[in-house]
């Protein structure tokens, strides 16, 4: 067998298999965001969609920042946890928080009847 012939054998190899890596905990939760209000806020759960208000304008996407940012720290989770999933331009998102799981963020940030769903 020649060497070239054989770097190609070796080259076609199936990887080794890796162990898995326990799968993270991620939540997502549907928001609405008030832009340009008097002040950065949660306001609550209303029919299973959390009520956020920030000042930022929605330029830039300095309002998805904000949101990102308020909702990290009431989570107490670093802000990189926080991500808008979908919505960007839009006031009705969905957020991805790693981290936490869909109950503890519910519990953290209270919750009415109509949350869990």
């Amino acid at each position: 067998m020649s060497p070239a012939s054989r770097a190609y054998t070796t080259a076609r190899q199936p990887p080794a298999a890796r162990p898995r890596e326990p799968a993270a905990i991620e939540a997502r939760i549907r928001v609405r965001l008030t832009p340009r209000a008097g002040r950065d806020e949660i306001a609550g759960w209303r029919e299973g969609v959390l009520r956020a208000r920030v000042t930022a304008p929605p330029v830039e996407g300095r309002a998805n920042a904000a949101l990102e940012r308020l909702l990290a720290g009431a989570l107490g989770l670093p802000p990189s946890a926080v991500r808008v999933a979908s919505g960007a331009r839009g006031r009705d998102k969905t957020v991805r928080i790693a981290g936490a799981s869909r109950e503890d963020v519910m519990r953290r940030l209270g919750s009415d009847s109509h949350a869990a769903g």
